[in-house]
C-alpha cells in the first residue's frame, strides 16, 4: 500500500488523561490535560504541555509547584468539566476533595488512584503552549490500586483521549511483554 500524506496537526494517540492542580491567587484550581509524558528517569521527571492562556499556568509560575492526578473512569464527567470551564471564571476548588503531600502548592485529588507532586524543573516556551517539566517529589496511591507495590492499570482504570474523534477510551488488555516479546524476532 502506498503511504499518503495527512494533516500534520494529527495527534499521535492515545494520550493519558490527567488533572493538573495548582494554587492560583490563593485558590486550588484544576485543569484536564492529555499532553503529558515521562521525560527523565533519574531524577524522575514528568512533562505537561499547557496552552499559554490557561488560568492554572499562573499558579504554576508563581509557586513553581503542581500536582498531577490520574483519574479513574468513574471521574470522567468531573474531569471533562474541569477542562471545559476556566478557573478565572469558575471556582473549581470544590469539585474534588484535595490533599497535599510534601509540597504546599501542588494540590492532588484524593479520589484519584494515582497522584504525583512536582516542583518545576524547567519550562519550554513554545508558540502556543508551555511545556512544563516537573521533578517528581512524591507519588501517592492506595493498597487497593497496587499489585506488588506498583500501580496496576486494571485496578486504577485510567482513561485516554483520542483527539481525532474527540473520544475518551478505556485501557485494553496486555498484548505482549515489553523488553521481551521482540527477543526472538528475526530480520526478514
Amino acid at each position: 500500500m502506498e503511504k499518503i500524506k495527512i494533516d500534520k496537526s494529527t495527534r499521535v494517540y492515545p494520550m493519558p488523561m490527567v488533572v493538573v492542580g495548582a494554587v492560583v491567587e490563593g485558590n486550588i484550581n484544576y485543569l484536564a490535560v492529555a499532553w503529558m509524558c515521562n521525560v527523565n528517569s533519574n531524577p524522575p521527571m514528568i512533562g505537561v504541555a499547557l496552552g499559554k492562556g490557561h488560568h492554572t499556568n499562573k499558579g504554576i509560575h508563581e509557586h513553581k509547584e503542581f500536582g498531577i492526578s490520574v483519574p479513574s473512569v468513574d471521574l470522567i464527567k468531573a474531569v471533562d468539566y474541569v477542562g471545559l470551564v476556566s478557573g478565572a471564571k469558575t471556582d473549581k476548588s470544590k469539585i474534588f476533595e484535595s490533599f497535599q503531600g510534601e509540597l504546599k502548592y501542588a494540590p492532588m485529588i484524593r479520589r484519584c488512584p494515582l497522584t504525583v507532586e512536582c516542583k518545576v524543573f524547567a519550562t519550554v516556551d513554545l508558540p502556543s503552549n508551555e511545556f512544563i517539566i516537573g521533578e517528581i517529589v512524591g507519588v501517592y496511591s492506595e493498597d487497593q490500586y497496587l499489585t506488588e507495590g506498583s500501580p496496576d492499570i486494571k485496578k486504577t482504570k485510567p482513561f485516554l483521549l483520542t483527539m481525532q474523534d474527540k473520544g475518551y477510551r478505556g485501557v485494553g488488555e496486555i498484548i505482549g511483554k515489553a523488553w521481551s516479546i521482540g527477543k526472538d524476532f528475526q530480520i526478514p
